[in-house]
């Protein structure tokens, strides 16, 4: 498994939508090397997930896991989960303000609206039908993954630039309040 170089904002490969793959390309070993290598950056970065894309490769595939994080104390446990070619569907006009950050915008966070409720569909790794629902702050975290194979990064969605702050200030100011409100989801969905 390769460690790989994670895209900043400003990069090209970011903004483009990328590919769907097809079941044997997924099936080859290549991809399969990929994946891994996808997985290995996103647990090297401490992220909760990964897109293809922030690894400059612009294919329809995400990694996400949250396994104690210690970047992201206050997020429920995800076990590891690769989704390729996922579709997203919001299942409610319910939202809570997440406040995101990604591993392609460094030093930066703010408050994004996400659904409480969302459908994925997708192939995991080897192509098997994935079908599920996934709630709470834990549908944020998807739907944040899924946004970069759209070419699409947070700060697209953040509607009030007042919320953006480092990461020190928002340990600082935003934190505790912004825990609060998402132990009060977790609990509310378990998830």
């Amino acid at each position: 498994m390769t460690i790989r170089k994670i895209a900043t904002i400003g990069h090209p490969v970011l903004r483009q939508r990328s590919r769907e793959i097809t079941r044997e390309e997924l099936a080859s070993e290549a991809t399969q090397r990929f994946i891994d290598d996808l997985i290995e950056t996103m647990r090297d970065a401490s992220g909760a997930g990964l897109a293809a894309p922030q690894v400059y490769e612009p294919i329809r595939i995400v990694a996400v896991e949250v396994k104690k994080n210690a970047r992201y104390p206050y997020k429920p446990d995800i076990p590891l989960t690769v989704l390729v070619n996922p579709v997203i569907e919001a299942l409610t006009d319910e939202t809570f303000d997440n406040y995101e950050g990604c591993l392609s915008v460094p030093n930066l966070r703010g408050v994004v609206a996400r659904a409480t409720e969302v459908r994925l569909r997708a192939w995991d790794r080897h192509g098997n039908d994935v079908d599920t629902v996934v709630r709470g702050l834990s549908a944020g975290t998807f739907q944040h993954e899924c946004d970069h194979l759209d070419g699409a990064v947070f700060l697209d969605r953040v509607k009030d630039t007042h919320t953006l702050s480092t990461w020190t200030d928002f340990e600082r100011f935003h934190m505790a309040a912004f825990v609060e409100r998402a132990r009060a989801l977790v609990e509310r969905y378990g998830s």
